[in-house]
């Protein structure tokens, strides 16, 4: 491959981001007794399942047990998605499958998120795994965006230079992680407005609005892989 899509999974591959704050509010009531607001979340969305709850913890002054809060925000998750599955983002489907057509494009998943959750998100969007190149989740990193270290982990498992590969990305941390890195970035708007996303290369409403060339030519002129 010479170069590599990179895909977010929530609010990129399909918009999560909704069901994960409600799914939120229902573990601080249930655990803790307190009631927060879905907004509440927002700063945290892209940081990963851990930091996502304690960040929110934190503003109302309560100690939890992260680990037991992330797996109720889980089971609370999956219930929702039962009565509501979601479909791909528009344009996801057919970007992977264009790039599945060309032996020199590369494809990845890169998430904060744990993969027993993200993994039935990603399936139940009509994608398959092993249709991936790389898939790295928060399970195999240490530090979570805005550190760059799950963008740079998954561009050196997939042989390539950062440079030469394209992020999707909905969170202004996670755009921070994949420019930190080194590679290109796409945003797309929905989870926050376009102009908290301005750090990314391009920035659009959605991946249905972007064509196959106009993505490719943003690692145009950059050296192949390393």
């Amino acid at each position: 491959m010479e170069w590599a899509l990179v895909f977010d999974v929530d609010g990129v591959i399909a918009d999560t981001e909704a069901l994960n704050a409600r799914a939120s509010v229902e573990m601080f009531r249930q655990l803790y007794g307190v009631t927060v607001q879905p907004e509440d979340f927002r700063p945290f969305v892209g940081t990963g399942d851990e930091r996502y709850v304690e960040g929110v913890a934190e503003q109302y002054g309560v100690t939890i047990d992260t680990t037991a809060a992330v797996l109720r925000r889980a089971e609370n998750f999956f219930a929702l998605l039962k009565s509501e599955p979601l479909p791909a983002a528009p344009g996801v489907l057919e970007l992977v499958h264009t790039a599945r057509e060309r032996p020199d494009v590369g494809l990845a998943i890169a998430t904060s998120g744990q993969k027993a959750k993200q993994f039935p998100v990603i399936e139940g969007t009509g994608l398959r795994l092993d249709w991936f190149d790389v898939v790295i989740t928060g399970d195999d990193v240490t530090r979570k965006k805005p550190d760059p270290q799950i963008y740079a982990l998954t561009a050196e498992r997939l042989g390539l230079a950062p440079a030469r590969c394209v992020v999707f990305e909905d969170a202004p941390v996670g755009v921070q992680a994949a420019r930190a890195a080194g590679c290109r970035c796409v945003a797309v708007t929905g989870t926050v407005a376009g102009e908290e996303l301005s750090a990314a290369n391009r920035v659009v409403d959605s991946l249905a609005a972007l064509t196959f060339a106009e993505i490719e030519a943003l690692v145009g002129g950059v050296p192949g892989t390393r």
